[in-house]
């Protein structure tokens, strides 16, 4: 009977936590338990600071819950920057393993915890900083630069950003519940079948994927629905920032490429729970097949990444040269070629599975016909500062650094784009030194250029310069000290992933990488004190005019930070120069006609049901059925739910838009006396 009573405990018992055990916690581990002691004195100490501030109503009411574009999108940059240290701190481990594994040395990290340490470095940074920070930076500007109030679907908005989240947080529980892929960050199959790897860890990686993925498609869908159909009066496909163009032609990439992901995710996680073999080496599956659709995707990706980016520098380039963006009509084309092009060239990333010379041809010309575009687009930043009158502010900056980083990334992407140098290349570590090249020379100087050109828009004060510029001189020549060693290592035929090293000559070009990881990680703390720093000194630095940098598109032309609204009238357009054009014909802020704004009222719902979407993830992960099917039901229920909610909408009464104007008035006369 006790044997009976026993096997019953145990069957409910797994029923309830499936995998879940205390073996499933890190004990062994002593860097995870300092890590995660450490994690865990962190937030007792931000639970208990907000709570003494009494902090928790207000971020619910007034951030967590909100539907503003504007709050959103500077979410999203939080939650990108969080995550960017956690994705750093993996990078400058890995530096360091590879800079001690020598003669002999096995190093800090073992093998299983150093296979997790690289998978998740690329899943995060991609995934989980990237993507948070270009979706940011998209969801504050657009609706700004196309006169709208928000964006098509605000509810919709905050629904994608928690759920990005919720992909984010499935990571970081990774780290110390259960283990994460030890695959790689594309998780190719057989490696990441059931047989290779039993464990949870590529399950963590589906389930964070699928859960962010649906937040991403949703906010593209959101996106391409407001620059289509929410541009103020005037405002012609032609006559869009290029921001906007930029943006329009990522969330078009997105909305037809991360469909894909999630189904090529869809057949793994079923070659996985229910015995498929859709990417199995043996019964009619085809690994190969998983390569194609994760880069049918992931190319598209690199240029999801990198189009807004060239939207800011675009803007910036402009701005800062007190000149009219030189080519407009020719900028917007080559993004549309190299927004067609991307879904042209994914096989280029595995020249080598033997696919044959007129295929690898057909690929390796369309990669290199990819390049002219983006070459265009180099030379018209230059002709727009071409006899300008260059002011060298921080954004500036960035934007030259990216320059001159970005073209030495790009011309490595076309050698690899001839097959036969791929052949040699492909695997070794100068592949590692081009995609960082262009990742981060492209991506994150264009991130901190934004940051810095749009920081006062968003905060109505400007970030310091100081701080900045040291984070900039940190981080130009590290990249260089950390990157350049890496091409050099990858032709010499070092190949990716390794952990220890038999060559004792090899040594010193890591020490090189990892002394640059280090200048890295000193910008990267510049860059946090030059925000508290700015905060702090926020008074000396305040912007009472709303165009600090004397810029020419329409978001400047409202206050900073801008009303709830944004725009008291919706403006009309006359030209892609919006503000600039209306500052020149004299343009006078209307002062009186205000009336009642209608807007779209906060909600919940976005976080309970992400929450209960992250909760069905990790019960899918470890296999916990009932409270699976407990969170799915909530889920649909919830969503079931929210669609009862009629009350969704307000008008910001005639009083308040009146004393917010007048307020504004005040201060741009005050600037104009002194």
């Amino acid at each position: 009977m006790s044997d009976t009573a026993a096997l019953a405990n145990t069957g409910l018992a797994k029923l309830i936590f499936g995998r879940l055990s205390f073996e499933s916690l890190p004990f062994h581990e002593p860097i995870l338990v300092a890590t995660f002691a450490g994690v865990c004195l962190g937030g007792l100490a931000l639970v208990a600071g907000l709570t003494y501030f009494r902090l928790w109503g207000y971020l619910w009411k007034e951030w967590f819950t909100s539907v503003d574009h504007k709050k959103i999108g500077i979410m999203y940059m939080v939650l990108g920057l969080v995550m960017f240290l956690r994705g750093f701190a993996d990078a400058l481990m890995m530096r360091a393993q590879q800079a001690m594994a020598f003669n002999g040395s096995e190093g800090f990290l073992p093998a299983h915890h150093y296979d997790q340490v690289f998978t998740a470095h690329g899943v995060i940074m991609i995934f989980f900083v990237a993507m948070p920070f270009v979706t940011g930076l998209m969801n504050y500007i657009v609706p700004l630069q196309i006169g709208a109030r928000d964006v098509s679907f605000p509810f919709l908005n905050n629904f994608s950003f928690w759920m990005t989240t919720g992909g984010a947080i499935l990571v970081m529980i990774s780290l110390f519940v259960g283990e994460f892929a030890k695959t790689g960050w594309l998780a190719y199959p057989p490696l990441s079948n059931l047989g290779y790897s039993p464990d949870v860890g590529v399950d963590y990686y589906i389930w964070a994927l699928q859960v962010a993925g649906v937040g991403t498609t949703l906010s593209g869908i959101n996106l391409i629905a407001t620059i289509v159909k929410m541009r103020c009066p005037g405002m012609t496909m032609m006559k869009m920032p290029v921001f906007t163009w930029t943006s329009l032609c990522t969330n078009v990439l997105i909305v037809a490429s991360f469909p894909v992901l999630t189904a090529c995710l869809v057949l793994l996680s079923l070659d996985r729970y229910v015995g498929t073999n859709f990417f199995t080496n043996d019964l009619g599956g085809n690994p190969m097949m998983y390569v194609n659709l994760i880069w049918i995707w992931g190319h598209p990706e690199v240029y999801i990444l990198v189009l807004p980016v060239f939207g800011v520098f675009s803007e910036v380039t402009s701005t800062f040269s007190g000149k009219k963006l030189f080519g407009y009509t020719s900028m917007v084309y080559a993004t549309i070629v190299i927004t067609i092009l991307s879904y042209l060239v994914w096989l280029h990333h595995f020249f080598t599975m033997g696919s044959g010379a007129s295929v690898n041809s057909f690929f390796g010309i369309t990669t290199m016909i990819i390049s002219i575009p983006t070459g265009a687009k180099i030379f018209n930043w230059l002709f727009t500062m071409y006899r300008g009158r260059i002011r060298f502010e921080l954004p500036m900056m960035w934007t030259i650094a990216f320059m001159l980083t970005f073209v030495i990334g790009g011309m490595t992407g076309v050698l690899l784009a001839v097959p036969p140098a791929d052949f040699v290349l492909h695997n070794s570590l100068f592949l590692i030194a081009h995609f960082h090249n262009v990742i981060i020379g492209g991506v994150v100087f264009g991130v901190f250029a934004a940051i810095n050109f749009w920081f006062p828009k968003a905060f109505g004060f400007k970030l310091n310069r100081f701080w900045g510029l040291v984070s900039f001189w940190c981080w130009v020549p590290g990249f260089w000290l950390a990157f350049a060693p890496l091409y050099v290592l990858g032709l010499m035929g070092v190949t990716r992933r390794l952990r220890v090293f038999d060559d004792p000559s090899l040594q010193i070009w890591f020490v090189l990488a990892a002394l640059g990881a280090l200048l890295i990680a000193a910008g990267i703390g510049a860059l946090l004190v030059q925000i508290a720093y700015s905060i702090w000194k926020r008074n000396e630095l305040r912007d009472t005019t709303g165009d600090p940098w004397n810029a020419r598109t329409l978001e400047w032309a409202t206050s900073s930070p801008p009303p709830d609204y944004n725009f008291a009238f919706t403006p009309v357009v006359h030209d892609n120069d919006a503000w600039y054009d209306m500052k020149s014909r004299g343009y006078q802020r209307p002062l009186q006609g205000f009336k009642p704004i209608h807007m779209p009222k906060n909600t919940g719902a976005g976080i309970i049901l992400s929450a209960f979407a992250t909760a069905l993830g990790f019960a899918l992960i470890w296999y916990m059925w009932l409270f699976a099917a407990v969170c799915f039901v909530a889920l649909v229920a919830g969503a079931i739910y929210h669609t009862f909610n009629y009350k969704r909408d307000f008008h910001i009464p005639v009083d308040q838009v009146i004393n917010t104007e007048a307020e504004r008035t005040k201060l741009l006369s005050a600037q104009v006396v002194s």
